[in-house]
């Protein structure tokens, strides 16, 4: 649009020089030459001012794309961060109430860690009473060699005293009893009398 006024400008002009030059050829010049010098000073800052706008449209569309691409990084290393931390919490294997971490462990019963049983691993119960004396020497023994556990091996500590329901599951009717169980709660096999690991981890199906 301004370089259309500045053409209609420049032909206004123009019909002036010629008008004048007819009645005074000098004047009729020097109008021309500075009629053509305001026409081309109009027409070059008018291209200045498009290019200025090109290249800052052009600086505006760089920075966007930037934080564009600098926000897609910063979620990218959020998600890598992320994928990392679960991957060492799932390494660790931190025993946690209520959670079975890994097999070859010795602690307290939780009807969820039954289900850590399967084809390859065992889970036996071990009903004991904190005042019975045989209960209290295996408890020990055990203790005494947790690292003796075999690896597919799960003891979990069930209290005799506080447990009815699970001792008429299972028809255990005095302390020191072992069951073995598969990973729905069935009973394998069921015995008394293992006064060691040892004898525990023989007697394991």
């Amino acid at each position: 649009m301004l370089y259309i006024r500045f053409v209609i400008l420049y032909t206004l002009l123009i019909k002036l020089v010629i008008k004048k030059f007819f009645m005074n050829k000098s004047t009729g010049i020097i109008i021309g030459v500075i009629a053509i010098v305001v026409v081309a000073g109009g027409i070059y800052a008018s291209m200045n001012r498009k290019n200025d706008a090109v290249m800052m449209q052009k600086d505006v569309e760089s920075d966007a794309k930037l934080a564009t691409q600098d926000k897609a990084m910063a979620e990218k290393e959020a998600l890598q961060d992320k994928e990392a931390m679960m991957k060492k919490d799932g390494d660790d294997n931190v025993k946690e109430e209520g959670v079975m971490t890994k097999a070859g462990s010795y602690e307290s019963y939780a009807p969820e860690k039954v289900t850590f049983a399967s084809a390859t691993h065992d889970v036996v119960l071990f009903f004991r009473a904190s005042w019975c004396p045989t209960c209290r020497a295996v408890d020990a023994d055990i203790k005494a060699n947790l690292s003796k556990i075999p690896g597919s091996l799960a003891i979990l500590d069930v209290n005799y005293d506080n447990s009815t329901a699970l001792k008429q599951k299972y028809g255990v009717t005095y302390q020191h009893t072992f069951v073995q169980v598969d990973k729905d709660g069935n009973l394998i096999k069921k015995w008394s009398g293992s006064g060691t690991l040892s004898a525990l981890v023989a007697e394991v199906k």
